[in-house]
């Protein structure tokens, strides 16, 4: 049960997170209204509720669309999650959870 509990993503801090570059080569909706970003290994991250936040597809791809990002990635004990809390090209800030 701990376990569970240390997987959740509350109010992330950029302090926390491992910090990534990742080439995006599609973007997809995923379950609960999530966006997914899938990269050129395979790996996938999401934007939790992304298009609930008022995040479009259409805009997405034009902006990262087989682009290298910058991607925070909350810490866990076990490691870091998919989970997106900044994703970031170059400096221009895409999308953050950070205050």
């Amino acid at each position: 049960m701990l376990l569970t509990f240390s997987c959740v993503v509350n109010n992330p801090k950029a302090e926390n997170s491992e910090i990534v570059s990742v080439r995006i080569i599609k973007i997809h909706e995923g379950t609960s209204s999530d966006m997914v970003f899938m990269e050129t290994s395979g790996d996938g991250y999401y934007i939790n509720r992304g298009l609930e936040q008022n995040l479009n597809l259409d805009t997405l791809n034009a902006a990262v669309l087989n682009k290298t990002v910058t991607l925070h990635l909350p810490k866990f004990i076990i490691g870091a999650s998919g989970h997106i809390a900044q994703l970031a090209i170059d400096d221009e800030v895409i999308f953050t959870e950070f205050d």
